[in-house]
């Protein structure tokens, strides 16, 4: 018996090592402004701002790749128009659908291609 109560003494100390200790309790901020520094640190504010910000200027970019480049050379191969915007089925203006639907594939392989190049360069 004390063979097998030395082993189940071995498994109580493995079990206790392995067991995670509870994270202590995160310290309660003084006044406003160091709870909102806490808040601009835990939630990493700043990097999401840049992020946002850089976003929008790529947005931009890319939108006038595809309307100011690509939208006129498909232009090009549609006998009678000028630009893409200028087509027209009875009533209906699509000209401008198909546009955005052409920015929007644009757009969407782009930042496909950023993604997959960031997640190969080891970037989250």
């Amino acid at each position: 018996m004390s063979k097998e109560n030395d082993m189940l003494d071995e498994l109580k100390k493995i079990r206790e090592l392995l067991t995670p200790k509870p994270e202590p309790e995160p310290k309660k901020p003084k006044n406003l402004a160091a709870e909102f520094l806490q808040f601009i640190k835990k939630y990493k504010v700043l990097g999401l701002a840049s992020a946002f910000i850089l976003g929008l200027a790529v947005n931009a970019l890319i939108i006038s790749l595809a309307q100011d480049i690509i939208t006129p050379i498909i232009g090009i191969f549609i006998p009678g128009f000028e630009s893409i915007q200028d087509i027209r089925i009875g009533v209906f203006g699509i000209g401008n659908f198909i546009a955005a639907f052409i920015n929007f594939i644009i757009i969407a392989l782009i930042i496909f291609l950023i993604v997959k190049y960031a997640a190969k360069i080891g970037l989250e």
